[in-house]
């Protein structure tokens, strides 16, 4: 055997072996690559997609230390501090038939009295568009700046509504379940708003009928921006004691935000109630003022003092010292 055909033989056999070896080589996997969180800005600030769907997601709330004073004849003392952590989870996703939204808001309380704990579901709703159900704030918890003014006896139902938004024009109608609100089973209560806006000013018209107790009431609330601040101006008006408004007949409420500074604001306010409870010759009117400061970049702290002067009761002076960190 010459030197040249050792040489042929032996390249032969190497890539012979280097065949076999490439046959059962072990190919590692690509790792599957990871899915950051996406930022979602069809629906304003702070929403997110959930990884592997086209739905937004934003989580949201507070968490709130606040003392309140001011004599409570059912409490043993004239002041009580408690604090509270208020989390809301609000999914949206685009729809042939307009914005999808499914939103829940849960509070908890902590308290020393041991009855005061605890956590409540604040909201929970579906909506589609215009339409609404579930469990949430209705129209008449609207009310005005400050912390003087009470506009609605209840404004918390589990209920179906639906509001047309034309821009500058709205319309809508609910439909609120009444159980365990008023003392008759079975009924149901029917809101309905038109509100108006154009420029700075905006109006609302709102009306409750209760039809567990066949009473209702009527709503009107003007704001405006003037100066450097908002005006508004209020007054309802009841038939009788109701699901939305069982404080007294008729009742008018001004207040008035006068920003100080970008930080700092200042809203006074007045109430005037007449036939308070329907008691006829029984009125009460309070006046008080809430101050705003925004301490930093999601820290804020509000202090508000009210006086009341009722024809049935003694004079009182209360109010809250609050500090709260929004997220």
């Amino acid at each position: 055997m010459n030197i040249k055909s050792l040489l042929l033989g032996s390249a032969a056999a190497l890539a012979a072996v280097s065949g076999a070896q490439a046959a059962d080589a072990i190919v590692a996997a690509e790792p599957e690559p990871m899915e950051y969180v996406r930022v979602c800005d069809a629906f304003g600030t702070g929403y997110f997609y959930i990884p592997g769907t086209e739905t937004c997601l934003k989580i949201s709330g507070y968490v709130r230390v606040q003392g309140d004073f001011g004599r409570d004849e059912s409490a043993p003392s004239d002041w009580d501090v408690f604090s509270r952590g208020f989390f809301t989870f609000d999914a949206k996703s685009d729809t042939e038939f307009g914005t999808l939204t499914g939103l829940v808001s849960i509070q908890a309380d902590a308290d020393n009295d041991v009855e005061d704990h605890g956590f409540d579901v604040d909201e929970a709703y579906i909506q589609l568009g215009g339409l609404k159900a579930g469990f949430f704030y209705s129209w008449w918890d609207k009310g005005l700046n400050g912390e003087t003014d009470s506009l609605s006896s209840n404004s918390e139902f589990n209920s179906i509504a639906y509001l047309y938004d034309g821009g500058t024009f709205q319309a809508g109608i609910a439909i609120d379940e009444l159980e365990a609100i008023t003392t008759r089973n079975n009924g149901i209560g029917i809101e309905g708003i038109v509100s108006a806006s154009l420029g700075g000013v905006s109006f609302d018209l709102l009306g409750g009928f209760d039809t567990e107790l066949e009473e209702g009431a009527i709503r009107a609330l003007l704001s405006a921006d003037l100066g450097p601040g908002v005006f508004q101006l209020a007054g309802v008006w009841a038939s009788d004691p109701n699901a939305y408004f069982a404080q007294s007949e008729w009742a008018v409420a001004a207040s008035y935000a006068f920003s100080v500074t970008e930080k700092f604001k200042i809203t006074p306010g007045a109430q005037y109630w007449s036939d308070l409870a329907f008691v006829d010759g029984v009125d009460q009117w309070r006046v008080g003022v809430t101050a705003d400061y925004q301490i930093t970049e999601g820290l804020s702290s509000r202090l508000s003092v009210q006086y009341t002067d009722a024809d049935n009761a003694d004079d009182s002076v209360g109010g809250f010292l609050r500090l709260q960190r929004d997220f």
